[in-house]
């Protein structure tokens, strides 16, 4: 590895000469993003210490490897066979202020580097301190039995049901349907959109699939095209693909009348009720086998919503705030946290966390307390079966917002082996699986076989993870070589000068508000820690760099980018992945970066982190890929006066990229050359003297800009 003597670069006003292998146009972006689409079909495999805990966009590791180390390496290397080579950039100082799930910090210390990370949001900060923290395996999995031995046969009898011989079995799941009473009638309107409730994930290989009768509920088997069943039971016929629910609204099967489903929920005043109709058991001999809801299941769940009335404090009760991702969940009538779960699951939940609160070790009560939070995700009336053949539950956040199911499914919240998204399930997969890789820390590798892209794991590459976590900047030292903090990054404790690189990834304006979904975690995180209740329990802050006025947010990341400007050194680099699909979201990164004295000196496209992610596989052009800005200060970057071939440039390197992927059989959507493209732009509009006339530009050239997509995508879409 060739590194960089910083305090001999030669940067002058006058002239920018490269000297970091992030800065030179032949970054292998294109082979780098064969490897991270490998890692992002298991993100939760092969990058787990970023997974005890949920986030939203969590980042590739790989991505974020390679830019460390271009960031720290000559022109002249190879990225590609540094990466695979075991580095040391002691001494080297990386600052991420939008830590999110911590991949740049973690994948810093893997590198030998000392990385400072600090986020605005609670929850963040938690997820990442655990993560990263020492962690001592053994007791860990003993304090895993203790609470087994406590707490499981007490947990497990919510989730039995006896056979039609008496014989006592474990229930996985339970279905349930949300109903309304008919505004016309005031007969009960199950919400169904379709009374087939269970299929495989690959239907055409196997095809049968379960539907619920919608006359007696009792259940067929069907084929999943099915269109005319007879019950086997009652013998009615009926089309399984048919419901009452169509799109928002709902029909009355007893009168006929036609009612919007929200209208009608915010006029009765909260959430609709539920039901359930059927549940997925596991017979003694390992089968799973589905039946109708009996009596005895009902008596259960009676049992449950006694025993939880006769308990007190025994979950957060905390109102829902007004916001962009809440109000969803405002229009269903629901107003606490509390209410997206059932009585059985609160019940349950409680039982956990009193249990949680009594580890005395606090790193190791914190780290179960990260692990509840994966509870809660995927053991809420928010959740959905996601069918046969893959992981049963569909969390809450799937959809990376709040919203309300219609048909939810209720999991066993200890759990079997041959559950999901349980407790039980959960510690293994989660937190086993992160210890094993701050042990033994793994890179993945392309192999090609018979035209097609594998992987295989690269070992003794990358250091253990295994740090006491600094409490201020002043702690740091080659033993304590991380430093977290939770608070606003646009003021830290970080001394001037004293960063040789941030690097991170910023919130988009307008998409995910983080901290309006991180509070449903972070009620119950408060109660666990502090068992106390209060309606000020939110992560909402007012500097959060977040907001659906691209001008706010703008002004919001200037501030964060000016402390970054004060903490870098003079010959530091600030780089962060971005990418959006309209002009308002580039003009308010160009805005908040040149306000900030910095400007682009390159941009690579490379693989995004969604893969499979159901916001992605809903959009009609995908955004497949982010774009890496590399930044420097102002001062040591010659600007311009001339605006006149910017978007002549950016077509030629756009295009250049473009073809690069291609040598790789990627193909990019219009939305994905549209990144490409305005990355280009905004690296000549930020070298600009003036910033406001460079806006003014931007808006007056957008319609051009989309144009130059247009035709880039047409020539290249089939090539």
């Amino acid at each position: 590895m060739c590194t960089i003597d910083f305090d001999n670069l030669d940067l002058t006003a006058e002239k920018l000469i490269l000297k970091t292998a992030i800065e030179s146009p032949n970054f292998p972006f294109e082979y780098l993003s064969i490897i991270a689409e490998i890692e992002s079909w298991r993100k939760e495999v092969h990058r787990p210490i970023y997974y005890v805990h949920k986030w939203w966009a969590r980042r590739l590791g790989t991505v974020f490897r390679a830019i460390i180390i271009g960031t720290f390496c000559s022109q002249d290397c190879s990225i590609v066979d540094d990466f695979y080579k075991q580095l040391n950039l002691k001494g080297s100082r990386i600052f991420d202020p939008f830590m999110g799930s911590g991949v740049t910090v973690g994948e810093a210390v893997k590198l030998g580097a000392t990385a400072i990370g600090r986020d605005i949001n609670p929850v963040a900060y938690f997820l990442v301190k655990n993560a990263l923290s020492q962690k001592d395996k053994g007791r860990i999995q003993s304090t895993f039995e203790e609470i087994k031995q406590d707490i499981y046969s007490q947990m497990q009898k919510y989730y039995t049901t006896v056979l039609s011989n008496g014989e006592p079995v474990t229930v996985l799941y339970y279905f349930w349907v949300k109903y309304l009473p008919c505004p016309q009638c005031h007969q009960q309107v199950d919400l169904f959109s379709s009374y087939i409730f269970s299929k495989h994930a690959y239907p055409n290989k196997f095809p049968e699939a379960k539907a619920v009768c919608p006359n007696c509920g009792d259940i067929n088997s069907i084929h999943y095209k099915d269109t005319s069943v007879t019950c086997q039971e009652c013998g009615t016929v009926f089309n399984p693909q048919v419901a009452s629910v169509k799109g928002k609204m709902a029909s009355c099967k007893c009168c006929g009348h036609y009612f919007q489903i929200n209208k009608t929920i915010q006029n009765i005043g909260k959430p609709p009720s539920h039901r359930m109709y059927a549940k997925l058991v596991l017979l003694k001999n390992g089968v799973k086998q589905y039946l109708t809801v009996k009596q005895y299941d009902i008596d259960l769940y009676k049992v449950t919503v006694k025993e939880l009335s006769q308990r007190d404090n025994f979950y957060p009760v905390i109102s829902i705030q007004p916001g962009n991702n809440t109000n969803q969940i405002l229009n269903y009538s629901y107003h606490y946290w509390h209410e997206m779960f059932n009585e059985r699951q609160l019940l349950c939940l409680g039982i956990l966390a009193e249990r949680i609160k009594k580890i005395e070790d606090v790193n190791i009560r914190d780290l179960f307390i990260c692990l509840f939070s994966g509870v809660l995700e995927f053991n809420n009336i928010f959740c959905s079966f996601k069918g046969e053949g893959t992981g049963a539950v569909r969390p809450m956040f799937s959809n990376h917002i709040l919203k309300p199911e219609r048909t939810p499914i209720e999991a066993n919240i200890w759990g079997t082996p041959k559950s999901s998204g349980s407790f039980s399930t959960l510690f293994a997969s989660r937190i086993i699986k992160a210890i094993d890789y701050c042990e033994k820390p793994f890179e993945l590798k392309a192999v090609k076989v018979n035209q097609k892209w594998q992987s295989e794991k690269v070992y003794g590459i990358s250091n253990p993870i295994s740090y006491e976590i600094a409490n201020s900047f002043q702690e740091l030292n080659n033993l304590c070589p991380v430093y977290l903090s939770v608070g606003d990054s646009g003021e830290t404790d970080i001394p001037t000068e004293s960063i040789d690189a941030v690097i991170t990834d910023p919130p988009f304006f307008d998409n995910v508000h983080y901290s309006e979904l991180a509070d449903f975690f972070y009620v119950w995180q408060c109660y666990l820690i502090t068992n106390h209740v209060s309606h000020k329990d939110t992560t909402r802050h007012p500097h959060e760099v977040q907001s659906s006025d691209s001008l706010i947010f703008a002004h919001r990341l200037q501030r964060v980018f000016g402390e970054c400007h004060r903490v870098l050194k003079t010959d530091g680099l600030m780089i962060f992945t971005y990418h959006h699909s309209r002009t308002d979201g580039w003009s308010a990164i160009l805005s908040a970066l040149v306000k900030a004295d910095f400007a682009i000196v390159a941009t690579h496209p490379i693989k995004s982190e969604m893969s499979v992610a159901t916001s992605k596989s809903q959009a009609k052009e995908p955004i497949d890929i982010d774009v890496i800005v590399v930044c420097r200060k102002r001062e040591k970057v010659k600007l311009d006066n001339n605006l006149t071939n910017i978007l002549e440039d950016a077509y030629v390197n756009a295009v250049n990229q473009v073809e690069r992927f291609n040598s790789v059989q990627r193909r990019l959507s219009k939305n994905d050359i549209l990144v490409v493209l305005m990355a280009q732009v905004l690296k000549g509009l930020s070298v600009y003297h003036q910033i406001d006339t460079a806006l003014d530009w931007l808006e007056e050239h957008k319609k051009e800009v989309i144009h130059m997509v247009e035709g880039i995508y047409l020539k290249y879409k089939n090539v």
